[in-house]
């Protein structure tokens, strides 16, 4: 097992907050492995690499020697995490929770290390909570407490209801560390009232209070907004090889570290030397991006996939002469849209005329491939992701706004 500065300079890669960082310090210099929580509502079937950010980073700590409990929250979905929400979740049924947490497991243990990871599910004990064990339990807790989150605070002052079967959510969450007796708690930015709930509960159950690790939102694709299906800008875990190599090929520079730390298991070293490099220009930064592709591809695939992925983004690209690192354009992709125009907000041409002129003239391409004469109207749906080239030298990858 490396020391615990060596183990401390890995943890804390990547991470927003560690809550509190001396006592993580403490449970290290101990020398037995650690048990690192993380909880999960199986609300939806498929998941990014936003989603994996939390996974990532216990990989790493499972490659230090620690053990991952993960645990399957189809006792707190039938309530669904209120974290960050302006309304109450919808109830799922048992039915679509059980579908839901077989996909994740799947997708999760490509991450994580399934022979160190104990997988259990907190139904087994929420549900056979009685009355007198609910009222035990919630006496630990003041509606005061509850209020000061965010979320919660909110809704109340903006007289938003709040249905009183949510403040039992950080409450339940917070009684699975007692149940496991957990080290640590990873979770998002947006969880850290509920994994503090936890370690308030397991001190007031004469327990050693575990430490909270907060991970950091994963933009998406544009750089700006975090990673969603509802703003198209994810790359999703079970993406195809090609599709997934291009989506991490259009990250703006900017981004090409953080998704080192979050999304790759690329040595935290190595991550280091890359993060010099790009700073000091000694490294090319279309050169860094395609080993990130690689990388994540074949996390999520195998070697071989990440190469035939890397050999169809070049026969597209290059055979179409077309550059890997264009800028991307943000466009109103909603139904219909009149391509002239859109040319022209891109700055690809000085009018709607001009541009119904290139393109009548064969000087429009998506793709690489030539727009048809008098093709102005097109489906906006289409257009996403597509590089669009006026001329010889001018390019812009569309993405939706």
């Amino acid at each position: 097992m490396l020391s615990v500065d060596e183990q401390m300079h890995i943890i804390k890669s990547g991470v927003h907050e560690i809550i509190p960082e001396k006592e993580l310090r403490v449970k290290l210099e101990k020398g037995k492995p650690l048990n690192i929580k993380l909880g999960v509502d199986p609300t939806a079937p498929d998941m990014h690499l936003g989603h994996a950010v939390p996974l990532n980073k216990m990989r790493q700590m499972q490659d230090l020697g620690h053990k991952v409990t993960l645990i399957i929250g189809n006792g707190t979905a039938l309530i669904g995490d209120p974290s960050g929400r302006n309304s109450t979740r919808p109830p799922l049924t048992s039915e679509e929770i059980a579908f839901n947490a077989k996909t994740y497991i799947e997708q999760a243990f490509k991450v994580l290390d399934e022979s160190k990871t104990e997988l259990v599910y907190n139904a087994d004990w929420l549900l056979s909570m009685n009355l007198k064990d609910l009222l035990e339990l919630t006496s630990n807790f003041t509606v005061a407490r509850i209020l000061e989150r965010d979320d919660f605070s909110n809704r109340y002052n903006n007289q938003q209801s709040i249905s009183l079967h949510e403040f039992l959510y950080p409450t339940l969450q917070a009684y699975d560390s007692v149940q496991i007796k957990a080290d640590i708690e990873m979770g998002g930015t947006d969880q850290l009232f509920n994994l503090l709930a936890g370690r308030d509960l397991m001190s007031a159950k004469g327990l050693e209070p575990q430490v909270c690790i907060t991970m950091p939102l994963l933009e998406g694709t544009d750089g700006v907004k975090k990673m969603s299906k509802s703003y198209k800008n994810y790359i999703g875990l079970t993406d195809e090889p090609n599709d997934m190599f291009g989506k991490v090929m259009s990250i703006p520079d900017e981004m090409i570290v953080k998704y080192y730390r979050l999304a790759s298991n690329v040595a935290v070293d190595e991550i280091d030397k890359i993060e010099a490099g790009l700073k000091d220009e000694s490294l090319h930064p279309n050169k860094v991006k395609r080993a990130l592709a690689r990388n994540i591809v074949a996390r999520y695939y195998d070697e071989a996939a990440a190469q035939e992925a890397e050999e169809s983004f070049d026969a597209l690209f290059k055979a179409h002469e077309i550059p890997d690192d264009i800028e991307e354009f943000a466009a109103e992709l909603e139904g219909e849209v009149y391509l002239p125009a859109l040319i022209n907000d891109a700055g690809l041409a000085k009018s709607g005329g001009e541009a119904r002129r290139l393109i009548d003239g064969g000087g429009v391409k998506l793709d690489g491939e030539s727009v048809a004469k008098g093709a102005y109207n097109m489906d906006g749906a289409a257009l996403e992701g597509k590089v669009l080239q006026v001329g010889k030298r001018n390019f812009v990858k569309l993405i939706k706004k």
